[in-house]
């Protein structure tokens, strides 16, 4: 995380009540009540249908590389994402809600985790280093950024060479989970990537629920 990253997150972290974000496109806008939730995040049934440990697995990431979680909340992703890199790697957990984000610092407390670094962002930037990613994770996110072309390419300048962004989202049709509004499609997604620049280098399909794409820079020159 740069430094400044660094000071405004632990800055707000130090009061939330004074300077929890209020803006609508942030990852997680304002929820009035965190710990419902948090609990709506991460209730059991949810394992059933997001298939965590099989999603970990598809992003086939390496001990010793750097991931990603955009819109990270209180880790579900990017704790799971510190076991694979290892204490080689580290995982960049970003989200424009401090409160969130204070209860991911106590889960990293506890976990022991030494890779995790939450970032706290701004809602068109996720203050992410030039270069330093090989891998950026997307879930159930994309539908919260006020830019989504400017967004994309904004996380495609973070991506070390052969690095990947990976969206991961709610199928635009009646479900019987997810937001029933603020849905994408994977056409819509898809265009909104091309737009960036980004190009389809891969797709998985074991999710009942949601796309999962894998997206990759047209050119260097793109980072």
């Amino acid at each position: 995380m740069n430094t400044l990253s660094m000071v405004v997150l632990m800055a707000l972290l130090s009061s939330p009540e004074k300077h929890a974000h209020s803006d609508k496109h942030g990852q997680h806008g304002n929820p009035s009540n965190i710990d419902e939730y948090i609990a709506k995040m991460e209730a059991p049934e949810r394992a059933a249908w997001q298939k965590p440990t099989e999603v970990i697995q598809a992003l086939a990431l390496k001990p010793g590389q750097v991931a990603c979680d955009i819109g990270a909340g209180p880790g579900y992703f990017a704790l799971r994402l510190s076991s694979v890199v290892g204490e080689g790697g580290a995982v960049y957990a970003v989200d424009v809600e401090p409160r969130i984000l204070k209860v991911l610092l106590s889960r990293i407390e506890k976990s022991g985790a030494k890779n995790v670094v939450p970032v706290l962002s701004l809602p068109g930037d996720p203050l992410l280093p030039k270069g330093a990613c090989d891998l950026i994770l997307i879930v159930d996110t994309f539908h919260h950024f006020p830019d989504p072309v400017a967004y994309l390419r904004r996380l495609a300048q973070s991506l070390r060479d052969g690095g990947a962004i990976v969206n991961i989202d709610f199928h635009k049709r009646e479900l019987p989970v997810g937001p029933k509004e603020h849905k994408i499609s994977r056409d819509e997604f898809l265009a909104t990537a091309r737009a960036a620049g980004l190009t389809l280098k891969a797709e998985h399909t074991f999710l009942p629920y949601q796309y999962f794409l894998v997206l990759e820079p047209d050119s260097p020159r793109q980072r």
